[in-house]
C-alpha cells in the first residue's frame, strides 16, 4: 500500500524502557522515544535532521520566548504537519517525497545506490568494490527506502558529471546538542528559530530548478530556509509499489550555493571568503579538531561552530549537556568511515575558551615533538601514525577533565593547564620510552645514543627547558623552569 509519510507510521524508534515500535512523526513529541532505531548510524543521523526539519517546516519557534513556553505536543504538531501530507507520498501520481515532479527517461538503477557505501557503476564492473559494496538491497521495504532517500539527498556526494552533491557537499560533518533526555528533547534543542512554510515552499512541488551550464544556483535568497533541510541536489524517481525495485536518476538536480546548514560547522580558507561546509576526516573525531565544531572560538571567522550549538547556551542556560558529531568521512567519491562521536558541550567564559583552545594548541606542540623523536625508534608509515593516534587518544580523558574544570566559577586556570601539561608531557614520554627500550637493549652504540639525545631534545620541550619548550609553557601562562647549563643548548 502507498506509504504517506506524515500519517503513516513507518520510523522505527526505541523506547526509553529498551521497547521497540514504529511511529508516524507526529509521534516525535512522545517523551518516552528514546531514539531512531534504523539498521545504520548514517539513517539514525538523517532522520534526526528529517525530524528537526519537519518541526523548523511546520511549527518552528520564532524566537527563545516561544522555544521556551510554546513547545507543541503531540496533537498541535500532528495538526500542523497535516497541512503537508499532500508533498509527503513516496509513492504514487502527483508530487512525491524528494523526488522529480514527472516521470523521469532512462533505465533504473538498483536500490542499492541510495546508499552512501555502495558501488557505482564503475567501481563494480572494475571489481574496485573493497570498501564499497554491490547488490545488497534487490529490493527496499517502502520505509528504508524513504529513508535512505533522504539521506542521500541530504548528504549526496560527487557522483560523476552532472549529479550534484548535497548543499554541505559530500557527507558533511553534522553537529546536534543532545539533552540527553529522549528524541523530542534533542529535535526541539536544535530546530532553528524561524517562521512555518508551506507546501508550495518545498522543492518538488513544483518542476526541478536544474543546473545545466548557464542556468544559475539556487541561493539563500532564492528560497525558503526548510530547504536546507529539504534539498533536491539530485534529480531521482522511485520505482516500484509493494517496495522500491529501482531508481532512475538524471543529472543536473538543483545546484545550492553560499547555504549555511544549521546543523552543520563551516570555515573559511582566510577571512572574507566564502563559508564551507566542514567533514568528518574519520571514524573519530579526536579533540585537537575540536575547535570551531565541539568548542566556539571568541572573534574566529574562520571556523564557525553550527548554529544549533551556538545557541544552546541560550536554550539550556548554560547547563552542560552533550552532542552528537556524525558523518561520512569521504575521499571525493568515496566512503571511507562514519564518524558517530558524543562529546561534552560545556558553556564557557570567553576567558575559559581561551585557555581551552591553549591546551588543544599544547598538545598539538607535543604530539608535533612525539613525531619528531618516533624516527629513532618506529619507521616512517603507518606505526608512526598509530603512535601519534594512540597519544591523541589517550589523552582525550585528560583534555575533558579540564575542560570539565574551566567550566567552574573560581577556576585556577593556571592549575588546569600545569595538570594537563603533565598528563600529556607523560603520555608521550612514556610512549617513545615504551618504544626505545629494545634499542637501548640491543647492543648497538649508535642506535642508542639516537634514542638518548631525541629524548633528551622531546623532554627538554615537554619540561620547558628548550627555546621551543619555554613557548610552550608561557602560551599556557605557565612559568617555564630555569634552564639548566647543558639544556640552554637543546634549540628544538
Amino acid at each position: 500500500m502507498p506509504l504517506n509519510l506524515i500519517t503513516d507510521p513507518w520510523i522505527p524508534v526505541r523506547m526509553v524502557d529498551g521497547a521497540y515500535e514504529v511511529i508516524a512523526p507526529p509521534q516525535m513529541a512522545d517523551p518516552s522515544i528514546a531514539a531512531p532505531d534504523w539498521p545504520r548510524a548514517d539513517l539514525n543521523l538523517a532522520c534526526n535532521e528529517l525530524l528537526i526539519g519537519l518541526v523548523f517546516m511546520a511549527v518552528p519557534p520564532a524566537d527563545l520566548r516561544q522555544w521556551r513556553h510554546a513547545r507543541p505536543g503531540q496533537e498541535e504538531l500532528a495538526a500542523r504537519l497535516a497541512e503537508f501530507v499532500d508533498a509527503f507520498n513516496l509513492l504514487g501520481d502527483g508530487p512525491r517525497f524528494m523526488q522529480d515532479l514527472a516521470p523521469l527517461p532512462g533505465s533504473p538503477s538498483g536500490p542499492d545506490m541510495l546508499f552512501i557505501d555502495s558501488a557505482g557503476g564503475n567501481t563494480a564492473r572494475n571489481n574496485a568494490d573493497l570498501m564499497v559494496h554491490r547488490d545488497r538491497y534487490g529490493a527496499l521495504e517502502l520505509p528504508l527506502a524513504a529513508m535512505a532517500l533522504y539521506a542521500f539527498q541530504q548528504f549526496a556526494p560527487s557522483g560523476g558529471a552532472g549529479n550534484r552533491t548535497s548543499m554541505r557537499g559530500g557527507g558533511p560533518l553534522v553537529t546536534l546538542a543532545n539533552p540527553g533526555t529522549g528524541l523530542w528533547d534533542l529535535v526541539w534543542a536544535n530546530v532553528p528559530f524561524g517562521q512555518a512554510a508551506t507546501p508550495e515552499d518545498l522543492p518538488w512541488m513544483k518542476a526541478t530548478r536544474t543546473s545545466e551550464k548557464g542556468k544559475p544556483t539556487v541561493t539563500p535568497s532564492q528560497a525558503h530556509p526548510v530547504e536546507a533541510f529539504f534539498g533536491v541536489p539530485r534529480r531521482l524517481r522511485l520505482e516500484g509499489e509493494a517496495v522500491v525495485t529501482g531508481v532512475v536518476q538524471r543529472p543536473y538536480g538543483t545546484n545550492y550555493e553560499l547555504w549555511q546548514h544549521p546543523l552543520s560547522p563551516y570555515y573559511r580558507v582566510k577571512e572574507g571568503a566564502e563559508l564551507l561546509p566542514r567533514h568528518a576526516s574519520g571514524g573519530r573525531l579526536p579533540y585537537r579538531n575540536w575547535a570551531g565544531i565541539v568548542l566556539a572560538q571568541p572573534g574566529d571567522n574562520l571556523r564557525l561552530r553550527a548554529r544549533a550549538l551556538d545557541g544552546f547556551y541560550d536554550r539550556f542556560d548554560r547547563s552542560p549537556v552533550r552532542m552528537i558529531a556524525a558523518g561520512w568521512a569521504m575521499d571525493n567519491m568515496k566512503p571511507k568511515d562514519f564518524l558517530w562521536a558524543e562529546l561534552p558541550l560545556l558553556p564557557f567564559e570567553d576567558a575559559a575558551l581561551g585557555r581551552a583552545k591553549a591546551l588543544i594548541e599544547a598538545a598539538d606542540t607535543i604530539a608535533a615533538g612525539l613525531r619528531r623523536a618516533l624516527p629513532v625508534v618506529v619507521a616512517e608509515g603507518s606505526a608512526r601514525e598509530a603512535q601519534l593516534d594512540q597519544f591523541w587518544s589517550a589523552t582525550e580523558g585528560d583534555f575533558t577533565q579540564a575542560l570539565s574544570a574551566l567550566t567552574k566559577d573560581g577556576v585556577d586556570g593556571i592549575a588546569i593547564a600545569q595538570g594537563f601539561l603533565a598528563a600529556a608531557g607523560g603520555q608521550a614520554l612514556a610512549q617513545f620510552d615504551a618504544l626505545a627500550l629494545p634499542g637501548l637493549a640491543d647492543g648497538k652504540i649508535e642506535r642508542a645514543k639516537g634514542i638518548v639525545e631525541a629524548r633528551r631534545i622531546f623532554a627538554a620541550l615537554i619540561h620547558g627547558r628548550s627555546k621551543p619548550g619555554r613557548a610552550l609553557w608561557e602560551k599556557l601562562d605557565l612559568t617555564p623552569p630555569h634552564p639548566k647549563k647543558k639544556d640552554k643548548e637543546v634549540a628544538g
